[in-house]
């Protein structure tokens, strides 16, 4: 209460709704122009509206008298847009931009709140508007000046080529029959830059005539801003409680639907994709990825979800290539769809996009060329397929895009074996339809090395090789002792002792020797960097001279060593090549240039702690 004594009423304003020009009242806004320099005294010489897009173009003229007019400039201008043609298409008749055109935009789209007030003798008239629009200067003439232009050059180089010429650049084209529309489609079209413009252009302009400020007509006009009776059935919208009045003056800002920003078709957010049945979020989710881990889908469906029950729908939409999930192919191509590149029905591209999923079942290179030749699809199609799953590596082919998930296939077993059952099932259905031949069955083997069977998880394999090795131990056990018998009778007494292992020794007919021996064309004196004489009894393969074989023995074992920490497996010829390479690198006169044989070599790789592992021939 106190606060309304100190803020009392000092005056009652009547407020009339004029409804007369509800339908037809526009306000216009010029945002580059300063309040201080109105358009009201410069003349007006067209005006024209687009009803439908309240859409107004204004054509104002330009004071040519004006000491800060460019006379040149303008002539400049005139000639570009016009050339020398006069006619009545011409922009500039008088030859001078004499003219500025003015094009209007929408500066709200709901202007339901706006309304134009006159206060007079006390009351107070309200009339609706029906559009707020911003006019800008428009730029239109440069782009008549710059089509012109084109149209000179264009003229110039047809006058300068002749009609034989004209005949060589005949061409071959390609002529393709458009497919039914899908509704998806047409929403795109629909929602296009190119087609809204289209529309626009489709709307006619209606002429209208201008009348200035302080026209009679214009003083007219304006009497209809105000209410023409002031009876109270008349304004029966206005006998309202005050809360209802002020919702009239002051609705809520609600957004229209047409302001909604509209999003892509297969666009989702996470909110809204989690409000779907668990079946429809998955689908969703693979069709837009093509290919994903167990572990990521989960992840995506967020926290609570049971395993079980995703493991039953992913396989209604996916199948299992290399321990990851890989979207069906009827899910991308759904019947009676067709390919955007080259018209092939849905069902030729799922055989094709399955050659592809199988084959990557097999290996995890797949060679784009064969694809194309057992699926005679055309190569974009094929691309679509590999993109899907798979990335390109230069020089090599489609490497499948994510690695093997070990994790997975430890884990569901009894999926991976389902999995397996139903790649027969395909790969036999592919064997009819293609008549696949024996090189497109078997994986191909890489490094040598036998490809792995489907789908068969690194234990495994460990395993396999682990009863392998116990299948054949008794054998090399057997062939190992009876070596080291034929070794220990056959070594002298003075030979080196390092170690009273012996191992068998590789044929030395069909490898090629140590070069540990003296170089026969040096004449020097000088034997691998050691100073030797004619009279010396030493000999180079086996025997180290006096007071050396300390530090030989040490330098080798360095040598042997650190050459097994960085290749554990090495045969003993590629041993004694590195140890060829490795006495090039010594400085002259090294220890080790005493000479090495290769029974000195052998013996001191056992010695360090080194196996020897026999091959069957």
């Amino acid at each position: 209460m106190a606060n309304e004594e100190d803020d009392p009423i000092i005056q009652e304003i009547d407020v009339y709704l004029a409804k007369s020009l509800s339908e037809k009242l526009y306000m216009f806004q010029y945002p580059i122009r300063p309040a201080s320099m109105t358009y009201d005294d410069v003349t007006h010489l067209s005006a024209k509206i687009k009803p439908k897009q309240q859409k107004v173009e204004l054509d104002m003229a330009i004071d040519t008298l004006n000491p800060n007019y460019c006379r040149s400039k303008g002539e400049q201008i005139a000639l570009n847009v016009d050339g020398t043609c006069t006619d009545e298409t011409s922009t500039y008749s008088s030859k001078l931009m004499d003219r500025q055109t003015f094009c209007s935009s929408q500066a709200a789209s709901n202007v339901s709140r706006y309304a134009a007030a006159i206060y007079r003798k006390g009351e107070l008239h309200l009339t609706p508007l029906h559009g707020i629009l911003q006019l800008r200067p428009s730029f239109s003439y440069l782009d008549k000046a710059d089509a012109k232009h084109r149209e000179r050059e264009a003229a110039n180089e047809a006058g300068d080529s002749s009609q034989d010429e004209a005949e060589d650049d005949i061409k071959q084209i390609t002529v393709r029959f458009s497919r039914p529309e899908t509704e998806q489609a047409r929403q795109r079209r629909v929602q296009s830059y190119e087609f809204l413009q289209k529309r626009q252009a489709e709307e006619h302009w209606v002429h209208l005539h201008y009348y200035g400020l302080r026209d009679s007509r214009s003083e007219h006009e304006r009497q209809y801003l105000l209410s023409q009776g002031h009876g109270m059935a008349e304004n029966t919208e206005l006998i309202k409680s005050p809360s209802e009045y002020l919702m009239m003056l002051m609705p809520p800002n609600v957004e229209e639907e047409k302001d909604k920003p509209v999003a892509p078709s297969n666009v989702l957010s996470m909110a809204q994709l989690r409000t779907l049945p668990l079946a429809d979020q998955i689908k969703i989710l693979m069709k837009n990825v093509k290919v994903m881990p167990f572990a990521n889908l989960m992840s995506l469906l967020g926290s609570g979800t049971d395993s079980t029950a995703v493991l039953r729908c992913i396989q209604q939409v996916a199948l299992l290539v290399q321990g990851n999930w890989v979207v069906k192919s009827d899910v991308l191509y759904p019947k009676d769809t067709s390919s955007p590149h080259s018209g092939v029905p849905a069902e030729v591209l799922c055989r094709g996009r399955d050659f592809v999923m199988w084959k990557f079942t097999q290996d995890r290179w797949v060679v784009r060329k064969e694809v194309a030749t057992v699926t005679k699809l055309c190569p974009e199609d094929v691309k679509d397929f590999l993109e899907h799953m798979s990335v390109a590596r230069i020089n090599k082919g489609w490497e499948f895009l994510l690695p093997y998930d070990e994790d997975f296939v430890k884990k569901h077993p009894d999926v991976v074996q389902r999995q397996n059952m139903l790649w027969m099932g395909i790969q036999a259905k592919l064997e009819k339809v293609y008549n696949l031949l024996k090189e497109h069955l078997t994986p191909k083997k890489q490094d040598g090395q036998s490809a792995h069977p489907l789908l068969v998880s690194g234990e495994q394999r460990v395993n396999m090789a682990k009863a392998k090795v116990k299948q054949n131990y008794g054998l090399l056990e057997k062939e190992l002792q009876k070596q080291k018998a034929e070794s220990k009778a056959n070594d002298s007494p003075s030979k080196m002792d390092i170690s009273n292992v012996r191992i068998k020794e590789e044929p030395v007919s069909d490898e090629e020797p140590m070069d540990a021996s003296a170089y026969e064309s040096m004449n020097n004196g000088m034997v691998n960097g050691i100073h030797s004489e004619e009279n010396s009894m030493d000999s180079l393969n086996g025997h180290l001279p006096g007071g050396c074989t300390d530090r030989v023995a040490q330098e080798l074992k360095a040598f042997v060593m650190t050459t097994f920490k960085k290749q554990f497996v090495l045969t003993l010829s590629e041993l004694k090549r590195l140890f060829n390479l490795h006495l090039a690198s010594l400085p002259p006169g090294h220890t080790l240039f005493s000479g090495i044989s290769d029974k000195m070599l052998q013996d001191m790789v056992l010695d360090t702690g080194c196996k020897q592992i026999l091959v069957p021939k």
